[in-house]
C-alpha cells in the first residue's frame, strides 16, 4: 500500500476490484459508493452467491460485475484500484499480484478516514469495542451533537459522506485488521479509546508482538491536540504512555487517580482540565468490565464537550447489545442469558464473574490459537457445571480437568451439537440458576458469525418452554 491513495474525484470512469463482499457490509458499502462515483466496479469473493444473498440483496439493480466462488488473477492487474476487506490477510497471493502489478490497495475504512470531514473518535480493544462504541454514540446524541456511528460494527458510513458535516462528530468501532490497514496511510482519529489488550486473532496476527503492533496505529498518527483514552488497570496499555503524541486520559475501576477517570461510590469521577466531574451510574449493563466500558465512554464524551445530564441519561437508558450478556427468558426460575458476542476468554471471564448465582456455562467453539488455562480456572471458580462444544472442547475440558484437581465442581460435558447443549443445560439446571451462552471462541465452524451462534441460543431457549 504505498502507492499514492486516489481522491474522491478521480473515483469516475477507474476501474475497481471489491475483494471480499462480506456479510457485515462494508464490501457492500464501499461498492455502492464506488458505483456512485461513476467506478467500473467488480466484486470477487471466495464464498457462493447462495452464501453471499443477503449482501447481494443491497447491490440489487446497480452495475457491478461479480465473481464469486474463486478469485481470478485478471480482476488484480488490469485494475486502477483494488479495495481489500480487513478479512483478507497479508499473505494472500492476490494481494502480490496487485503489488506486482502497481495496483492501488485500499479499504473501505481508509477511503473514509481520508474524506471524513468531522472529527473521528475511533474505538478498539480486545473487548468491549461494541458497547463502548454504541453507549458513546448515544451519549453524544443525548447532547445533542449529531453523531455517525460505524465501522467494525457492521455499518459503513461511506454512503453518508455528503450528509456529514465539520461540526458532527464520528464514532467507529475499529478492529486490530482494519488498523493494520489503516497504519499504511498514517491516519489516527481525533480521539482514541482502547478498552483493554488480551489475545486475540493469534491465528491471523501470529504473535501478541504483531497484534499489538497493528493496535498501535490508533494512536501513532495522532497529534498534540488529539486525546488518547486508555484502560490504567491493563498493565500492557500503561506502556503505551510514552509512544502517544496526544494527551493521555487515563480510567481505571480499581484505582482513584489523580487525573482521569475513576469509580467511587458507584459515580464516575472525572478528573480533566482541572474540573471535577461527577456522574453517578444507574445501569441496566452487569460486570465490572461494563463500568470500565462506561467510563472509556464517558470520558470520550467529555472531551467531545457533551454536558454530565447527557452522560447520565444515556447511561440509564443504556440496555447492552444483542449478543453481549443478553437476557434471554426465565424457565423454571432459571435464567438464560446470550452472550455469543464473547469470542475471546477475557470476554466470557468477564462474563461468568458478573453473576452471583451458580452458573452452568455453555463454551467452545473455533480455535483461535490463544491460551484458554486462564478461562479454564476461571470456570473452576466460577461455575457449577460447563458444557462444551466446538473444535476447542477437548482442550477446554482437559484444562479444567486440570485446573480442578480434587474439586468436584464444575461438572464438564462434551456435547455434539449447540442444540444438545441447550437441552443439557436445561436438565440440570435448578431454581436460582443462570444457563450462560459465553463460548470465549469464535464460532466459524459451526455458525457463519457469532451472531448466528446467538440467535440459534435464543430460538432454543425459547423453544424450551414449548
Amino acid at each position: 500500500m504505498n502507492q499514492k491513495p486516489i481522491p474522491k474525484e478521480s473515483f469516475k470512469d477507474k476501474k475497481v476490484t471489491v475483494m471480499g463482499l462480506g456479510l457485515f457490509g462494508g464490501g457492500v458499502g464501499v461498492a455502492r459508493f464506488l458505483v456512485s462515483q461513476g467506478a467500473d466496479v467488480t466484486v470477487t469473493d471466495l464464498k457462493s452467491a447462495e452464501e453471499l444473498s443477503a449482501s447481494l440483496m443491497l447491490l440489487n439493480g446497480l452495475p457491478v460485475k461479480f465473481r464469486f466462488g474463486k478469485h481470478s488473477e485478471e480482476d488484480f492487474q488490469d485494475v486502477d484500484l483494488l479495495v481489500v476487506s480487513p478479512a483478507v490477510p497479508d499473505d494472500s497471493r492476490f494481494l502480490q499480484i496487485a503489488r506486482n502489478n502497481n495496483v492501488c490497495i485500499d479499504s473501505e475504512l481508509n477511503i473514509f478516514f481520508r474524506l471524513c470531514p468531522a472529527p473521528i473518535i475511533g474505538i478498539t480493544g480486545s473487548n468491549g469495542k461494541s458497547t463502548t462504541t454504541s453507549l458513546l454514540g448515544e451519549m453524544l446524541k443525548e447532547a445533542g451533537i449529531k453523531t455517525w456511528i460505524g465501522g467494525n460494527i457492521g455499518v459503513s458510513l461511506l454512503e453518508h459522506l455528503d450528509e456529514i458535516k465539520p461540526d458532527d462528530v464520528v464514532v467507529l468501532e475499529i478492529s486490530s485488521f482494519q488498523l493494520n490497514l489503516l497504519s499504511r496511510i498514517e491516519m489516527s482519529p481525533h480521539i482514541s479509546v482502547v478498552t483493554n489488550i488480551a489475545p486475540n486473532h493469534l491465528d491471523r496476527h501470529k504473535t501478541m508482538e504483531n497484534y499489538i503492533a497493528a493496535k498501535k496505529a490508533i494512536i501513532h498518527y495522532q497529534k498534540e491536540d488529539d486525546y488518547t483514552i486508555l484502560n490504567y488497570d491493563d498493565p500492557s496499555l500503561r506502556e503505551w504512555e510514552g509512544e502517544c503524541k496526544s494527551q493521555v486520559l487515563w480510567f481505571s475501576a480499581t484505582k482513584e487517580l489523580e487525573h482521569g477517570a475513576f469509580l467511587k461510590n458507584n459515580a464516575i469521577i472525572i478528573n480533566h482540565n482541572s474540573n471535577v466531574i461527577s456522574c453517578p451510574i444507574q445501569t441496566n449493563i452487569k460486570g465490572i468490565h461494563n463500568r470500565q466500558n462506561i467510563m472509556a465512554a464517558s470520558y470520550a464524551a467529555i472531551a467531545m464537550h457533551a454536558d454530565v445530564g447527557s452522560i447520565k441519561n444515556a447511561i440509564a437508558g443504556f440496555t447492552g447489545l444483542e449478543h453481549r450478556l443478553e437476557y434471554v427468558n426465565t424457565i423454571n426460575e432459571v435464567q438464560y442469558y446470550n452472550d455469543s458476542k464473547a469470542t475471546t476468554p477475557e470476554a466470557a471471564i468477564a462474563g461468568i464473574t458478573a453473576f452471583d448465582s451458580q452458573t452452568i456455562l455453555i463454551a467452545g467453539g473455533y480455535n483461535k490459537k490463544v491460551s484458554l488455562s486462564q478461562f479454564a480456572q476461571e470456570c473452576v471458580k466460577s461455575t457449577k457445571c460447563v458444557i462444551l462444544i466446538g473444535e476447542t472442547a477437548g482442550n477446554i475440558q482437559e484444562l479444567i480437568q486440570e485446573a480442578k484437581d480434587t474439586k468436584a465442581e464444575p461438572e464438564v460435558y462434551v456435547a455434539t451439537s449447540l442444540d444438545e447443549s441447550v437441552r443439557k443445560a436445561y436438565e440440570i439446571a435448578e431454581a436460582g440458576d443462570v444457563v450462560l451462552l459465553s463460548p470465549a471462541c469464535a464460532s466459524y465452524g459451526m455458525f457463519t458469525n457469532y451472531e448466528e451462534r446467538g440467535n440459534r441460543f435464543k430460538e432454543l431457549v425459547h423453544h424450551l418452554e414449548e
